[in-house]
């Protein structure tokens, strides 16, 4: 009975809130593994529910129409949930979740520490199309709101040509072209899905949500490979494309502040190396990219800021074992940053590192449990922020963060569930800073509670 109830629920999860990554008319079936989300993209809407901000009348019409739209279905979708299916080898599948936050100090996910905020939500719709057996077409749209400067974001999450160019039994060979996820770590493809993530929050030391963009997709190709063998399953995957770096977000990471001008992202490089045994009992890979953003100040300006570049070259560590109670998860991530071009005041050469531990736990098919332990530090040579302080005068624990996190999450039927977690939090480097304008007003101590409903079809 090897991993039976993981296996089932997992591939449950994945199944019905991304099925085209199951390519079964190759003859190749996914497991639990990165495969599992490889053979084929999601297409995502991100939170078009409940805006608390004043809207023009286009958008308000469009977060009314999507709510009213995912309010009919979760009152009389069938228990189960299924794929829409509009005719042979179509199918269209969509998701929402609604998250409330409430800290002591500092926000997050917009004025949590306040009264607590509900500025978080996902919805995406997903379709996918298999116009002959090696052929795969998928996209999704996603509406997310997450904040300040993320109240009523729309966009195409994922949109490809996913083409097999050799399938056996023991043997896949294929190809993405168009808008692909990028294979980082063990959730960055499916990260906004709440069913394919183990907490509301996934560890923000590897998968920090004030760089989500950049890190989400990328414009290009990727090519993929699989073998199985009777001593486990080998994966790789390689990509070459344009990350989205053209955002506020990226922005703040790479400048500190909004200047005038832009970012953008030039041709970039992705890979992921993935071994499994025994059906998923055992996963071990390793990540890595080389990510090219650039800066354009655009006409002279008072601020007399150069155009600059920005060389991201982050490699993941990963590491999980799974059981029918228990899934034990580990990844650790170097990150070389180096940045020239601007001037005195933003040029650097350092090395940030992460890590996170994690403790999953099933009671039964409907209850888990998670804890997690989990670290950032901007710069593994000032891991306390200390010359950092006495360089430039700001908080020392703003480049630094530790987080000791406890979950519980009910599965209330195959189409939704219910989540809550704790977070307490020594020092803020992941804290998103467009809902924390200014560090001198972050505590470097805070707590963070969180709720999410989640829905699927």
């Amino acid at each position: 009975m090897r991993l039976s109830r993981l296996l089932l629920s997992n591939s449950q999860y994945l199944k019905k809130t991304i099925p085209f990554y199951y390519s079964g008319k190759s003859g190749f079936f996914a497991s639990t593994g990165w495969e599992s989300r490889r053979n084929a993209p999601i297409l995502r809407i991100r939170g078009l529910v409940g805006a608390q901000y004043p809207a023009s009348p286009t958008v308000a019409l469009r977060q009314v129409s999507v709510a009213l739209v995912f309010a009919v279905l979760w009152g009389h979708w069938p228990k189960t949930a299924a794929a829409v299916e509009l005719f042979d080898d179509f199918q269209v599948h969509g998701f929402l979740s609604q998250g409330y936050s409430l800290t002591s100090d500092n926000n997050v996910f917009g004025a949590s520490s306040a009264a607590g905020s509900f500025d978080f939500t996902e919805a995406g719709l997903n379709a996918s199309w298999m116009p002959i057996s090696d052929l795969r077409l998928a996209v999704q749209a996603l509406f997310r709101r997450a904040g300040a400067g993320h109240e009523h974001d729309v966009e195409l999450d994922f949109g490809l040509l996913d083409y097999t160019i050799l399938s056996t039994l023991g043997y896949r060979l294929g190809v993405r072209l168009g808008r692909f996820k990028n294979p980082l770590g063990l959730y960055n493809d499916t990260r906004d899905v709440v069913f394919t993530r183990p907490t509301i929050l996934l560890p923000q030391s590897i998968y920090p949500d004030r760089t989500r963009a950049l890190s989400l997709s990328a414009d290009g190709g990727l090519v993929y490979g699989e073998y199985r063998g009777d001593w486990g399953h080998l994966s790789l995957e390689f990509g070459a494309g344009i990350p989205r770096g053209d955002n506020l977000d990226t922005e703040l990471a790479i400048l500190g502040v909004d200047y005038p001008g832009d970012t953008y992202s030039e041709l970039s490089y992705i890979g992921r190396l993935g071994y499994e045994l025994d059906g998923g009992k055992y996963r071990i890979a390793i990540s890595s990219a080389r990510v090219d953003t650039r800066y354009d100040p655009g006409p002279p300006s008072s601020q007399n800021l150069g155009p600059g570049k920005d060389i991201f070259t982050p490699v993941i560590f990963s590491a999980q074992y799974n059981s029918e109670k228990w899934s034990l998860t580990a990844e650790y991530a170097i990150r070389p940053i180096k940045e020239s071009g601007f001037d005195d005041r933003l040029n650097l050469d350092l090395i940030s590192e992460s890590y996170y531990l994690q403790a999953l736990y099933r009671f039964d098919a409907n209850w888990q449990a998670v804890a997690r332990y989990d670290v950032l530090y901007n710069n593994r040579e000032d891991r306390h922020g200390k010359r950092y302080h006495a360089t430039t005068g700001r908080p020392a624990y703003t480049q630094f963060a530790k987080d000791w996190t406890v979950g519980l999450r009910y599965t209330i039927d195959s189409s939704s569930l219910i989540a809550a977690e704790y977070h307490y939090v020594n020092g803020t480097a992941w804290l998103p800073p467009q809902d924390n304008p200014d560090p001198a007003d972050l505590e470097q101590r805070w707590h963070l509670f969180c709720l999410l409903a989640g829905f699927r079809f």
